[in-house]
């Protein structure tokens, strides 16, 4: 039996994380940052869930994903809703997991082709 690896084409894939970095295309970042289906992966100025607002779902609303995978950290948090209530309004679907689950649950949407974006908080 052959085995091959099941990579995006010409998108962004999440290879590993820790509680510290998020590592994609092979690239490790140390900060919290958006990753989209395709395209430029970015920083996302948060370094703590307390001081997410509504600026920061906005930057995710300009990117036109159909979905966000919101990893809230090492642990499962939610955000208030009136935060993402631009994402609501505009009829994108919001998922929120921690870190790790976030990641995977990313890679996998990403490999179905699907427009998703994942918003990863790393905390400082």
């Amino acid at each position: 039996m052959k085995f091959q690896l099941d990579e995006p084409q010409g998108g962004n894939s999440i290879s590993r994380h820790d509680g510290q970095s998020v590592w994609v295309n092979g690239r490790q970042h140390g900060e919290s940052l958006l990753v989209p289906w395709r395209g430029e992966v970015r920083a996302w100025g948060v370094g703590r869930f307390e001081a997410l607002s509504e600026a920061h779902f906005e930057q995710i609303l300009a990117l036109r994903p159909e979905l966000v995978v919101f990893g809230s950290g090492a642990r499962l948090r939610f955000a208030r809703p009136a935060l993402y209530r631009g994402l609501i309004a505009a009829r994108i679907g919001v998922e929120t997991m921690d870190l790790a689950a976030a990641c995977r649950t990313y890679n996998v949407l990403a490999s179905e082709g699907r427009a998703v974006l994942a918003a990863l908080l790393i905390e400082r």
